[in-house]
């Protein structure tokens, strides 16, 4: 495979992680360490350098980490992560952003407004790391000044996350994602699935894709991860010879494939908001509401309208939509379904043709 000289890397909440077990260590050993290993969220080992430990207080440790992205074109490569680990009584784990993280602002992301930029994957990370030490009542900031002037570089002023960037990672593994190297890393899913006698695959663009189709049953030898290459994967298994396909995944990613767009990436193109809009119009809804879903900040915030005027039924049409595309797009030579889903994993809607391969195929 292509991918097998790129290097991989950590996320910034894996880097993040990486300060907490090492303020830990302080705490209980009295020991500044150069290096800690932490397990990823998938399972995945990491060593991670630390390149500072400071004492600031009898209770109060600050580490910095390096970020290291491997062969990642991550913005947030080579800079500094600074984690304040505090210790406090109690049993919460407190997080607050420092300089250079932002704050949300909106609704529909993964994190409530007004709490810290510092997604769900990162703090979990952080909380297994003190789980290790038995450690219950924490507080943590973390760090990233060169986030102040990264965060012009992202969608987050658009998005709601304001005074810097987010501490993202659903895993905690950074890997490459060199496009064309990326892309012929990822059709050998397909070619062991088929050999393992799978003529219906499960297509998901991301861990949330992936989570749900779990939780359906589906093999896991059946779920193939797309990225945002799905179109490239359909033409792949279309090759193959697949007969069926799902499409299962987040409603931000699978939307644009209702409207035609088969490489989902914001910076290629997007248009999640204006066909959520589309679609809810047809279906009834007035200006004044269309016009709200195509001011919100994110697809999350549009399902919140939608959901407010009783139009759920519309990500039926729209997942039906996205299968037709599909379809299309391999010549009529692969079956498609769909199943569309939020942050949470929740199921928003499926087409008919999703709905009997989940009877046929899923367990749950």
């Amino acid at each position: 495979m292509n991918n097998s000289k790129l290097k991989g890397g950590y996320t910034t909440g894996a880097s993040a992680a990486a300060g907490v077990k090492a303020a830990l260590i302080y705490f209980t050993a009295d020991k500044i360490v150069d290096a800690v290993e932490i397990t990823a969220l998938d399972g995945t080992p990491l060593k991670i350098p630390i390149k500072a430990v400071t004492k600031i207080s009898a209770d109060k440790i600050r580490v910095e980490v390096i970020k290291n992205s491997g062969d990642d074109p991550d913005i947030t490569n080579g800079v500094s992560i600074f984690t304040t680990t505090k210790l406090i009584g109690g049993d919460e784990i407190i997080f607050r952003a420092g300089l250079g993280v932002g704050t949300v602002t909106k609704s529909g992301l993964q994190v409530a407004k007004g709490e810290p930029a510092i997604n769900p994957g990162p703090r979990q990370l952080i909380k297994n790391v003190a789980a290790e030490f038995g450690v219950t009542g924490l507080e943590v900031e973390i760090s990233i000044p060169a986030g102040v002037e990264l965060a012009k570089k992202t969608l987050n002023p658009i998005l709601g996350v304001e005074g810097g960037i987010s501490v993202i990672g659903t895993t905690g593994v950074l890997r490459p994602m060199s496009e064309e190297a990326f892309k012929t890393s990822l059709v050998p899913q397909i070619d062991v699935a088929v050999a393992a006698g799978f003529k219906t695959l499960i297509f998901v663009p991301g861990k949330i894709g992936e989570v749900t189709a779990l939780k359906l049953g589906f093999n896991p030898q059946s779920i193939v991860q797309t990225s945002n290459f799905i179109g490239h994967m359909l033409d792949a298994a279309a090759e193959r010879n697949v007969a069926e396909i799902i499409l299962c995944g987040h409603i931000g990613k699978l939307v644009k494939v209702a409207a035609g767009i088969f490489h989902t990436h914001n910076r290629v193109a997007d248009g999640r908001l204006e066909t959520l809009a589309a679609y809810s119009a047809a279906e009834g809804l007035n200006a004044v509401e269309v016009q709200k879903i195509l001011n919100a900040a994110t697809t999350e915030e549009a399902a919140e309208i939608i959901s407010a005027n009783n139009l759920n039924h519309v990500y039926k049409k729209i997942a039906a939509r996205a299968s037709l595309r599909a379809e299309r797009y391999t010549f009529q030579k692969i079956r498609v379904g769909t199943i569309l889903t939020n942050y949470a994993g929740e199921i928003l809607g499926a087409d008919d043709f999703a709905k009997e391969l989940i009877a046929k195929l899923g367990d749950a």
